[in-house]
Order: structure tokens, then sequence, then C-alpha cells
């Protein structure tokens, strides 16, 4: 199972991060291949299990995304075709050591450590994509989202702000690596990022209905 991230996906994220990232007029006119990443498999933590904060690796920020879960095997997948590589979608939090990141920015470094420890990729609860015809009947870029911090909204998102869509990252992945049934795409966090503190209860809304809740430790 191998999980695929997005950097950048939304324009006003990427203004909120415009010292720790390097953000152009590029990434917002979208003239630059999507800034794709991994985590380790030991970075999943699902059905509600709590995340414990490694204090240890400095301020940890909240990054809420739609998630969606490839279901065939498939690899140089056309754009066209991409809608059959997925069957299911949720919300995710992308946890990130802010940090960490930015040192390793400052030094050209790769983000592993910063995005990839262990439960650092929090999913919830599937919900099934309806097909018709080897065509979905649902649209994966028409989707509204929320994050909720102790019963308080942080964040909130729509799949049709994402600069490169579901369909697009997944044709690009594609040209790199062989998607298995089981690997998640993480596909990018709205602006309203922050850190997390033990304590706090996280819950994450997919068009009006709860599919993630877990606390932090």
């Amino acid at each position: 199972m191998k999980i695929f991230a997005v950097g950048m996906n939304y324009v006003e994220h990427n203004k909120e991060l415009n010292n720790t990232l390097m953000i152009t007029e590029k990434y917002e006119r979208k003239t630059e291949e999507p800034v794709i990443f991994t985590k380790a498999d030991s970075a999943l933590l699902k059905n509600g299990k709590p995340f414990f904060i490694p204090d240890f690796m400095g301020r940890i920020d909240h990054e809420a995304e739609l998630v969606v879960r490839i279901c065939r095997l498939g690899k140089g997948i056309p754009e066209k075709f991409a809608h059959r590589y997925y069957d299911a979608v949720t919300v995710g939090v992308d946890f990130t050591a802010r940090e960490v990141q930015k040192k390793a920015k400052d030094l050209g470094r790769p983000w592993t450590i910063a995005k990839g420890f262990d439960g650092s990729a929090v999913i919830g609860e599937w919900v099934p994509i309806a097909r018709s015809e080897e065509r979905s009947t649902f649209n994966i870029q028409d989707l509204h989202f929320h994050l909720d911090i102790n019963g308080k909204t942080v964040q909130t998102g729509f799949s049709g702000d994402m600069l490169y869509k579901v369909d697009e990252l997944i044709a690009y992945i594609s040209r790199f690596f062989t998607l298995k049934t089981g690997d998640l795409l993480y596909t990018g966090t709205p602006v309203g990022v922050g850190p997390v503190h033990i304590d706090d209860h996280i819950e994450g809304y997919l068009e009006g209905q709860k599919v993630l809740d877990f606390w932090c430790k």
C-alpha cells in the first residue's frame, strides 16, 4: 500500500504559507507540474485511533484533505479513464511538522520526515462512489468538506478549487508509479491550517456527513 499526497493544490493555502514554501505566480497559474510526495505505510492512522503528537518535532499542523482510494491496478493511465481507478472518498488529515518542513525547505532537502512520520496520515470512513456504465455518478470535483476542532470549524474546502483535479493527479502519478488496489491519494489542503494540541477533538465532514472523529494525545 502506497500513500501519495499533493502539495500546494489550493491557491489560498499557498498564500497562507508564503514564508514556509516557495510560492510563485506559476503555481497559481498552474504552469508547473503538481507537487507529489509520499508517506510511509506506518503513517496511516484509521478507525478513530488517537493521534499521539510527537512533541520533539515542534509545531504539528493539521491539513484537512479529501482522500481517494485506488481500486485497481494501473500504469500510464490516460486522464479520460482515471475515474475508473478509484472507488471511494473520505476526509483525512495530513499532519505536518511545520518547523521541520521549513528547515528542510531552507536546506533544499525532501519533506519526508516532516510529512511521513508515524500517524501523520489520518483517514476517516470511506464513502463509496456509485458508478453507472463505468463512469462515476457523482462529481469528485463538486464536494464540500470541513474540519472541526473542539466543535469549531477551522478548515472548509471545495474540491472544485483544486489546481490539479483528481483525474489529472492520477494520470500524472501513474506515469511514474504503478497504482495498486488500496493505494491512497491525499489531494491537498485548503486554507486554514494550524497547530494541534493535546486533548484536541478532531472531526471531519464530507457533504455534511461526519466521516472522521479522533482525539489528539
